[in-house]
C-alpha cells in the first residue's frame, strides 16, 4: 500500500504544473510513439492469445490475466499500418481508457520520460495520419501521440447515445446560460460532447487545447459582459497539447474575472489519481469518458443549481 500511495503522491505533484509522463514504444520500425503513463496499468510480454470468431480484425485475440479477460488490439493495424506478426517477441501495454481495460500489442517499449505539456504540440497540418492527437520531440526523435479514443470508437463502436428520458427532462428546464466551453484535443471526443449537449438544447464553443481555451476565456473577460453570464461551465479534457486541463483549471482560478467558473474535468483517465488532482487544482467535478447519460446529467444538475441561485442573487 505504501508503494501505491507514493505513486499517487508523485503523480499528483504533476497536477497544475503542465507536465506529463509519457511511455514511449515502437510499432515495428524506428518511429517513436507515446501514451500517457496515467493510462498504463502495466507492460508485459505478449501472452498466448485466443482468437475470437467474428471479432474486429484489429483485435488479435483475448488473454486471461489476473482473473480477467482482456482484448488485445494490434496498434499497428489500428492506425492503418501492416499487422505485427511476431507476437512471441512483442509486448502488450495494458491500459485503461473510457472506463474499459484493453491491451495494445506493440513491437517494443523504449522508456518513460517526463516532459512539459508545452512541448507537446498539435500534429502538423497535412502531415497527420488521422490517428495522432499530438507530437513532441525527444532526443531529436519525433514522438507521435496516438488518438486512442478514435481507435476505440472504430473498433468497439460509438458509446451509448443519450436516452429519451434524459432528453425530455432537459426540455422541461429553462436554463439561464445555455452555453458551455468544451475543451478537448480529440475530434472524436469533441463531437461526442457536442452531440450530447445539442440533444439537451445547450450550445457550446469548442477549443482544441487548454491554451486556446484560456485565450478564449480571457478575450471574453475583456468584454463588458461578465464571463459567468456568457457561459454556464467549462468542460475540459485533461490530456492536451500546449496546456493540459489541470493547468487550465489552475489558470482559471488565478484570474479574478474567471475564478468562479464551474469547471468539469472530462477525461479517459480515472481512479484515485484524478480525484487527488481535481482537489489540488480546484476543479468542481470529474466525469469519466465517455458516458452520454452521466455527462448530460452532470450538466443538467449544475444548470438547475445555477438557475435556483439567480432569484436569490437578484433579491
Amino acid at each position: 500500500m505504501a508503494g501505491v500511495m507514493e505513486m499517487v503522491d508523485l503523480r499528483t505533484r504533476l497536477a497544475g504544473h503542465n507536465r506529463l509522463e509519457l511511455l514511449m514504444f515502437y510499432l515495428g520500425g524506428k518511429q517513436h510513439y507515446g501514451i500517457n503513463v496515467f493510462k498504463v496499468q502495466e507492460v508485459i510480454q505478449c501472452p498466448t492469445l485466443t482468437k475470437v470468431p467474428h471479432s474486429h480484425p484489429v483485435v488479435r485475440g483475448i488473454a486471461s490475466m489476473r482473473g480477467r479477460t482482456i482484448s488485445i488490439m494490434d496498434l499497428s493495424m489500428a492506425i492503418g499500418m501492416e499487422p505485427w506478426t511476431d507476437t512471441e517477441n512483442s509486448y502488450v501495454i495494458i491500459s485503461e481508457y473510457n472506463r474499459s481495460t484493453q491491451g495494445f500489442l506493440v513491437s517494443g517499449v523504449d522508456r518513460i520520460i517526463n516532459i512539459e505539456w508545452s512541448d507537446v504540440l498539435p500534429p502538423p497540418k497535412g502531415q497527420s495520419s488521422g490517428y495522432m492527437t499530438a507530437v513532441t520531440n525527444v532526443d531529436d526523435h519525433l514522438v507521435e501521440i496516438i488518438d486512442v479514443e478514435k481507435i476505440l470508437v472504430e473498433v468497439i463502436g460509438q458509446p451509448m447515445e443519450l436516452g429519451e428520458k434524459t432528453i425530455e427532462s432537459s426540455k422541461q428546464e429553462n436554463f439561464v446560460n445555455n452555453h458551455i466551453l468544451v475543451v478537448d484535443d480529440s475530434s472524436v471526443a469533441r463531437n461526442q460532447i457536442k452531440r450530447t449537449l445539442t440533444k439537451i438544447d445547450i450550445e457550446c464553443t469548442v477549443a482544441n487545447n487548454g491554451q486556446e481555451a484560456l485565450d478564449i476565456l480571457k478575450a471574453w473577460a475583456d468584454e463588458d459582459v461578465p464571463v459567468s453570464e456568457r457561459i454556464d461551465m467549462v468542460i475540459s479534457d485533461v490530456e492536451m497539447p500546449q496546456m493540459d486541463g489541470y493547468t487550465l483549471t489552475t489558470e482559471i482560478r488565478k484570474d479574478p474575472r474567471l475564478q468562479n467558473l464551474y469547471v468539469l474535468l472530462h477525461t479517459s483517465l480515472s481512479g484515485v489519481f484524478n480525484q487527488s488532482m481535481i482537489e489540488r487544482v480546484g476543479a468542481n467535478e470529474f466525469v469519466a469518458k465517455f458516458d452520454a447519460e452521466t455527462l448530460a446529467k452532470a450538466v443538467i444538475n449544475h444548470s438547475k443549481l445555477t438557475q435556483e441561485k439567480v432569484p436569490a442573487e437578484q433579491a
